[in-house]
């Protein structure tokens, strides 16, 4: 092979081995993949502030049977932790006055209250218990949290189309031991990274509820919120739907608002 030819064929290899290198290294792993899709569906719901909301809880059992409740929600975004969460409930009589006060972190495990009028006393929810009902609800007190990117392991599954929207299927498992849940399964929107879909399994690794978020409403040109979500319990047959009447933001709303000393003076 002469001198020349042998160069163009080095030439050739050097390139085909700079374009595989360069391909593979710009691969994603599912893992990778799982993790960008988390942090995208996080960045665009970045800046909203605070928040408050009119809502309506509806208990189903497994019969049909329902039961409403009035409540009014507070919320404030912080920059350096997990969100801030208030819950007050209006009505009916034997669950007025109940107040409900969630600190998420990102790490830590969250900080989380109850005050129970007619004991006249604010409980502790310990970090254990974060699997239990949520006033008697098929929501967990951990599923009252923010959604914090550092509290789980991601991993892409595929790509689907979900009630006619293009979706990422992606895994998340919680890293918190005391979850309810071992692994949740979650189907994203492309276009907006809402979530559509989320599939929970328990300690024993069957499915247990399916959450189902619909009626999406944009505010503030930027943030969507699903007005209407029902979570499905697959084992024992009941439903929780949560419906938003009303919400506003940048209402205002600051640490003070958010005060485990003053949950029993809370309106």
């Amino acid at each position: 092979m002469n001198r020349y030819l042998l160069s163009s064929v080095t030439k050739v290899v050097l390139v085909f081995a700079l374009m595989t290198y360069s391909l593979g290294s710009y691969a994603q792993s599912a893992q990778e993949k799982g993790l960008a899709i988390a942090k995208e569906r996080k960045l665009r719901d970045m800046g909203w502030g605070d928040s408050i909301g009119d809502m309506s809880m509806i208990l189903r059992n497994a019969r049909g049977d329902e039961v409403e409740r009035k409540m009014r929600l507070k919320s404030l975004e912080m920059v350096d932790d997990g969100d801030k969460g208030l819950t007050i409930f209006d009505q009916p009589l034997d669950v007025k006055g109940t107040a409900f006060l969630t600190f998420s972190h990102t790490i830590e495990p969250d900080d989380q209250w109850m005050y129970l009028p007619k004991l006249s006393k604010v409980k502790r929810i310990r970090t254990r218990n974060k699997s239990g009902p949520f006033m008697g609800s098929e929501f967990a007190f951990e599923d009252m949290s923010s959604f914090e990117i550092e509290k789980y392991e991601f991993k892409y599954l595929r790509d689907e189309t979900f009630e006619g929207q293009p979706s990422y299927v992606v895994e998340q498992v919680p890293l918190d031991k005391n979850s309810g849940y071992t692994k949740q399964i979650v189907w994203i929107d492309k276009k907006h990274y809402r979530v559509l879909q989320i599939e929970s399994y328990d300690r024993k690794r069957s499915l247990l509820k399916v959450l189902i978020m619909n009626d999406y409403t944009l505010y503030l040109d930027k943030y969507w919120r699903s007005l209407s979500m029902e979570m499905f319990n697959e084992q024992n047959g009941k439903s929780t739907e949560l419906l938003t009447h009303e919400l506003k933001f940048k209402v205002g709303l600051s640490d003070s608002d958010f005060d485990e000393a003053r949950l029993k003076n809370v309106k």
